[in-house]
């Protein structure tokens, strides 16, 4: 046989081969089953005629493709088998409509590979049909002038043409079969479509929308809550006794940017002399003096007006006014900085004295330095602190004296003054950075142990830490809120 007679037989056999697999494979392919009914509930038809979609209602089981058949006028018909109008089954539904749609999106996939395969298979067929058709026209010319020609080469001609002719039933059927897989392709169109209005239809997709109002009313009241951290102090309330300890002077506090499974406590003793920082990991360690680290600082430090922020402790050292960063991580000094024209050594202490000049304190907006100098004629001076460099960003001088003051703390930029340390001491005096203004307050607090040497706020706790006279103790603060809306800016 000659090479395109051999080229025509792979051909050949290669349908042959397509169409068995279409015959056996394609139901399954397209996840038809088997599956029985009683009774169906619902018929769709396609418009064109081509497509029918029987739907029926299974108590227990999701949408599934039921059957596939084909009708006399050669109409592919699938029967879909609908769950049970249950909502309290919703999520199992929109599950398995998924599972489902996902089904038959692969099964669409298939087909159109198959199709660009049999697209082209199909018009190499149409090329050899063209030939064929040809080669039929040349053998008709040849047999009219077959007594021109040797008795040779007709026969040879005449047995090729023999060869080709059981070839056209197979071509036609070719065909016919090309347009099957495009009318599947069609029906797997209009199914995926008649399952995509289905899921929609019993609310598949209010849950993903239900989630996205949720996110969105999440990341809301986040905003809200930002806006709400910031107030003006009204009360103070307290106080709680978490524990008694060390000497009438000292601090101890936690990290007000440490994330809120970080509960490390730091303590010190003393406002001079030492240089021992007792770490607890949490308030219940602390009170049960269970220790988890000690720290030996490089200097010894100055008062009692420490502050841990962002994993560093910042204090006065002793006898200067150099402030010093030490990373507790690390465990070495980062950066250290004086406070130019900060008096120190008990020039321009609180009250109850204690080498107390400069108070090193954090809010919502950072890190802050208080402190008087002779510029200011001893009135306390506010600084905000770099809390990389420890550089001062920018101050603001008060007219309050340094002297006469209590102790001191800041709440969203606004510095609040006692009047005293002992019995009877309340917030006197407050400063607003914001709007460099300030005004006379007259808001008590309870001095429980009488002597006050420390007295910080925390901005993750919204509470203030205090040592008072030996005991470690917590005051709840309760802070205006004004919300600006967008409308108001």
């Amino acid at each position: 046989m000659s090479p395109p007679l051999l080229k025509l037989g792979a051909v050949l056999s290669t349908m042959a081969m397509i169409s068995n697999w279409m015959s056996q494979t394609l139901p399954s392919l397209v996840g038809l089953n088997t599956t029985r009914l009683s009774t169906p509930d619902t018929l769709v038809s396609h418009s064109g005629g081509s497509f029918k979609l029987t739907l029926a209602q299974n108590p227990k089981e999701g949408w599934q493709v039921y059957s596939s058949a084909q009708d006399p006028d050669g109409r592919c018909i699938c029967t879909v088998v609908a769950p049970e109008q249950n909502l309290c089954s919703r999520d199992a539904k929109s599950r398995q409509l998924r599972q489902l749609l996902e089904k038959v999106q692969n099964m669409s996939q298939s087909i159109e590979v198959l199709n660009l395969r049999t697209q082209r298979d199909f018009q190499y067929v149409l090329k050899m049909e063209t030939q064929m058709k040809g080669l039929k026209a040349k053998f008709r010319q040849i047999e009219d002038d077959r007594k021109t020609l040797m008795t040779k080469h007709f026969q040879e001609l005449k047995e090729k043409m023999d060869e080709l002719l059981p070839l056209i039933p197979v071509l036609e059927q070719y065909k016919t079969d090309a347009k099957l897989i495009t009318q599947f392709k069609e029906e797997i169109r209009n199914l995926s479509a008649v399952l995509t209005g289905i899921q929609e239809e019993i609310g598949a997709y209010d849950y993903e929308e239900l989630h996205q109002r949720v996110l969105n009313l999440e990341t809301r009241l986040r905003d809200c809550m930002k806006k709400l951290t910031c107030g003006k102090l009204m009360k103070i309330t307290g106080p709680i006794t978490v524990k008694t300890s060390g000497t009438r002077f000292g601090a101890w506090m936690t990290d007000p940017l440490a994330s809120e499974k970080n509960n490390r406590v730091w303590y010190m003793d003393s406002y001079t002399n030492n240089k021992i920082v007792r770490e607890y990991k949490s308030i219940a360690d602390f009170v049960s003096g269970a220790e988890s680290r000690t720290y030996n600082l490089p200097f010894k430090w100055a008062g009692t007006n420490h502050v841990v922020y962002n994993g560093s402790l910042y204090f006065n050292k002793y006898q200067s006014n150099i402030i010093i960063k030490y990373s507790f991580d690390m465990g070495r000094v980062l950066a250290q900085r004086s406070l130019e024209y900060a008096g120190f050594h008990n020039v321009y202490p609180y009250t109850w004295g204690g080498f107390s000049d400069i108070d090193l304190m954090a809010d919502e907006i950072g890190l802050w330095a208080v402190y008087a100098t002779n510029q200011n004629a001893g009135n306390i001076v506010i600084s905000q602190l770099n809390q990389d460099t420890l550089e001062v960003m920018k101050s603001w001088s008060t007219g309050y004296p340094k002297r006469s003051a209590g102790e001191s703390f800041m709440i969203c930029g606004t510095l609040y003054v006692t009047n005293s340390h002992l019995t009877g001491a309340k917030v006197y005096y407050s400063y607003s950075t914001k709007t460099s203004t300030y005004e006379y307050t007259d808001i008590p607090f309870h001095n429980q142990y009488f002597h006050i040497s420390m007295l910080d706020y925390n901005a993750r706790d919204r509470a203030l830490y205090a040592w008072n006279n030996g005991h470690q103790v917590l005051f709840n603060v309760t802070l205006f809120h004004i919300i600006k809306t967008e409308d108001d800016t």
